[in-house]
């Protein structure tokens, strides 16, 4: 088992690319309209007292998100109209009627002025309560009107405090009025009442949830969700993978969604030509708590049975998405009569995920899963390993042994030699 553990959003990092990548090629931006309407972005952020503490990089949440914040208005592309809101920045006191409206447009959503919008986030200071649905209602209305694409990006470090209005449901009701607007989530420093409330706004939109514990993953984080809603990424196909090769359901390239219970493998089928390559990468998100030692396989299997190449990953701490990836290149046949159809492989992929939970965690639904497929032209002399099989573990395991038995002998004459010249003289 693979014990490097990436951070996860580095992982998320690498499964929007992937996602991006992997679009068809139908979809090209010759295929989108000249006069795309400008997209939408409104950022939420959280200023309420607990954003005092120090355990971000040895400085405040505060100070973190303010510098996370320039970074990201400088990166921000010229076409993105983007916005402030905050929550908790201005009422110090303890009255809940007051604080729970206490959210306030800091900047409007519109073309940046980096200046403007930089001078007014360096006035904050963390102050009072966290009214998130409250802000979620105003992040909405200031994105109302128009069919840009829109999104909001929530910073915060705690759960709302000002229920009964409950976020989740916030959310859950955007959602239903069909506008097409996306919910992303970030965690500072989160425990387990916030990451389950911040996954469940995200995931009530199509969003995403992450988890922050250092400022660079926080800037990097938000730049990509900004960069996101400039060039959206593909929209997951929901699928439901089969328990067997058999009756796996056929994908052809682009990208799904579905869920997986707890240490289950589910399986999809793709054909593959002569002279194409098979790209498959697979991301199992942690959307609860979750014991330590856990793990993803990804498997390309023939229908026979027989393991064509793998990809696996795993870990044994925090993490909120785990990804592993292959490839499959499958060599041209060069005998084949130009007038006849090629016959394509049947590919099966399997993927498995050794997650396991507390008693006290439901395990339905099963884990939020993202597979992403994609047929490219096969290089003309493959140098994978896959091509030649040695993903199935047995020829790869052959060709050390034998290295290290040809070595053992060469380095057994080289001493006999040695002791036989020192004899002599």
């Amino acid at each position: 088992m693979i014990i490097s553990k990436r951070p996860a959003i580095a992982l998320c990092g690498v499964l929007a690319t992937l996602a991006v990548g992997l679009l068809p090629a139908s979809a090209s931006a010759a295929d989108e309209p000249v006069n795309r309407p400008a997209p939408k972005v409104d950022l939420v952020l959280d200023v309420s007292g607990s954003m005092q503490a120090r355990d971000i990089d040895g400085q405040s949440r505060m100070a973190a998100a303010k510098q996370a914040f320039n970074e990201v208005l400088d990166a921000t592309p010229e076409e993105v109209q983007l916005g402030i809101r905050t929550l908790g920045a201005n009422y110090p006191g303890k009255d809940t009627k007051v604080g729970c409206k206490d959210t306030k447009q800091l900047y409007p959503v519109g073309p940046l002025d980096r200046t403007e919008a930089k001078t007014a986030v360096a006035t904050l200071a963390p102050t009072g309560w966290t009214p998130i649905g409250p802000a979620l209602l105003g992040a909405a209305d200031d994105l109302e009107g128009g069919n840009a694409t829109r999104r909001i990006v929530l910073i915060t470090d705690g759960e709302d405090t000002c229920a009964p209005l409950d976020p989740c449901e916030v959310a859950r009701d955007i959602a239903a009025k069909g506008i097409h607007l996306v919910i992303d989530t970030l965690g500072l420093v989160p425990d387990d009442k916030t990451r389950k409330q911040l996954s469940c706004i995200a995931e009530a939109t199509g969003g995403t949830y992450t988890s922050v514990r250092h400022t660079n993953e926080l800037s990097g984080r938000v730049t990509q969700l900004v960069d996101r809603a400039a060039d959206p990424v593909a929209t997951p196909v929901v699928t439901q993978g089969a328990a067997s090769c058999a009756q796996a359901p056929e994908l052809k390239p682009g990208l799904y969604s579905d869920r997986e219970k707890f240490s289950e493998h589910r399986w999809y089928r793709v054909n593959v030509l002569p002279g194409q390559e098979l790209r498959a990468s697979v991301s199992v998100a942690d959307d609860r708590a979750v014991d330590k030692d856990y793990g993803v396989l990804l498997r390309a299997v023939t229908t026979h049975g027989r393991e064509i190449v793998r990809g696996s990953e795993s870990g044994d701490g925090r993490t909120d998405v785990i990804s592993t990836g292959l490839r499959y290149p499958k060599p041209p046949d060069d005998n084949a009569d130009d007038s006849v159809e090629p016959t394509p492989e049947a590919v099966c992929l399997q993927v498995s995920n050794a997650f396991s939970a507390p008693d006290s965690v439901k395990t339905t639904p099963g884990l939020p899963v993202e597979l992403t497929v994609d047929l490219v032209d096969s290089p003309d002399q493959p140098s994978d390993i896959a091509a030649f099989g040695l993903g199935r573990g047995w020829w790869l395991l052959g060709l050390m042994a034998l290295t290290g038995l040809l070595a053992g002998l060469i380095w057994g004459w080289i001493s006999r030699w040695r002791v036989a010249v020192w004899r002599t003289n």
